[in-house]
């Protein structure tokens, strides 16, 4: 069985975390293995109104962030990566800096140094030298920073849509099976010769 590490930080998007948690659930073949941080939990009880056991049971492993003994926190723990979502700049600055103060931390630096695919969404706005340094370390390292921005050419109708294909492209990052999101077909031509 293919495995795929979801952690969860304090920054706002913990809907992302989630979403990613139900879409792995309904490919089936994917073992996930949660974290979540402290701050974690209070944004997702905070924007969600979620407790712990309605987000744990979207996961096939719980593993609590304080844990650095975890599975994940070795390297002869098979996985096929790590999607940080969302991505606070601490988390990102700690990961930057393989600091591992804490399983979240842990986990990315073991997906860097086994040279596994680690993908953060990063959550903030302005960004600072600092965030951008730590954003252009960690892509130095072979991780993929992936800010969840809306895909506006989508045309989506609510969030819910343009959450789901935030979350697809990330996916399709793992190769999976059958990729998740329809490819750019280009601009159509109108019959004015412009297009739309």
């Amino acid at each position: 069985m293919r495995r795929l590490i979801i952690a969860v930080t304090g920054a706002t998007g913990a809907i992302y975390s989630i979403r990613l948690l139900e879409k792995l659930r309904s490919l089936g073949g994917i073992e996930t293995h949660l974290v979540v941080s402290s701050a974690g939990w209070l944004s997702i009880q905070h924007e969600l109104a979620l407790d712990r056991p309605s987000v744990e049971h979207f996961a096939d492993v719980v593993h609590n962030v304080r844990d650095v003994g975890a599975t994940i926190a070795s390297g002869s723990f098979a996985t096929d990566g790590m999607i940080v979502a969302p991505c606070s700049m601490k988390t990102l600055a700690s990961i930057a800096h393989g600091l591992s103060d804490n399983l979240i931390a842990r986990a990315a630096d073991v997906t860097l140094k086994e040279r596994r695919r680690l993908v953060l969404m990063v959550r903030e706005t302005p960004l600072n030298l600092a965030h951008l340094r730590n954003m252009t370390a960690v892509t130095e390292m072979g991780g993929v920073i992936f800010p969840p921005l809306p895909a506006f050419y989508e045309k989506p109708a609510s969030i819910d849509e343009m959450v789901d294909h935030t979350v697809s492209r990330v996916l399709d990052m793992f190769s999976l099976g059958p990729t998740l999101t329809e490819g750019w077909g280009g601009l159509q031509k109108t019959s004015a010769g412009g297009t739309h």
